[in-house]
């Protein structure tokens, strides 16, 4: 099974590295694909640095994961980044594996706003994590409703909650705090030298 790890990455940071790689382990995925959206379509896009940044640093974050893959398949993509869009190319392409999707609680009680997310669950196995900002009572209710209306398979992975923020990490750098060990340093190195989010 190949996991599919999709968002923003405004930027990438530890908690999304953490995440996966528990994830990979538990859920016993040969490899995990991290697919950063273009244009965000939940997301304020004037918030948003340039894709071949976030890009970037998601590619250098996972350089020394031989797990760890990125795709430029939402990039290439013209219009808004939609994920159901990308599960549908990603099943043509890898058509003898199963994918997973991996989510964010705070994703997945949201889910119903995403475009035709009911055929998300035709695509892939959802994969979910806790989130320190969603209710463990809130998720399962969700869990449950997703299970018994379209008969999703949804998986919770047993790791705990992680309070890393990418909303946190651009507003310290534009108050020129330090955000080390909130991401990887070949990460942090990026951000300074092509000075992203001195504006936040």
């Amino acid at each position: 099974m190949l996991g599919i790890m999709g968002g923003t990455f405004n930027p990438v940071h530890y908690g999304h590295l953490l995440m996966c790689e528990g994830i990979r382990e538990e859920f016993g995925l040969e490899k995990i694909i991290f697919i950063p959206a273009k244009i965000p379509p939940h997301k304020d896009n004037g918030k948003i640095i340039e894709a071949h940044d976030r890009f970037r640093m998601v590619e250098l974050a996972i350089g020394d994961n031989p797990f760890f893959c990125a795709s430029e398949i939402e990039m290439k993509r013209e219009g808004s980044s939609y994920t159901v869009d990308t599960l549908k190319i990603l099943k043509e392409q890898i058509k003898n594996k199963q994918i997973a999707l991996i989510v964010g609680a705070d994703s997945l009680v949201q889910f119903e706003t995403w475009r035709d997310y009911p055929d998300i669950f035709k695509l892939a196995v959802i994969i979910v994590a806790s989130r320190p900002d969603t209710k463990e009572d809130t998720l399962n209710s969700y869990i449950n409703k997703f299970k018994d209306l379209f008969g999703a398979n949804i998986l919770k992975y047993s790791g705990k909650a992680m309070d890393y923020s990418s909303t946190e990490i651009r507003r310290r750098v534009a108050a020129g705090l330090s955000i080390k060990y909130q991401v990887p340093p070949e990460v942090e190195n990026y951000i300074y030298k092509n000075r992203l989010y001195n504006d936040a």
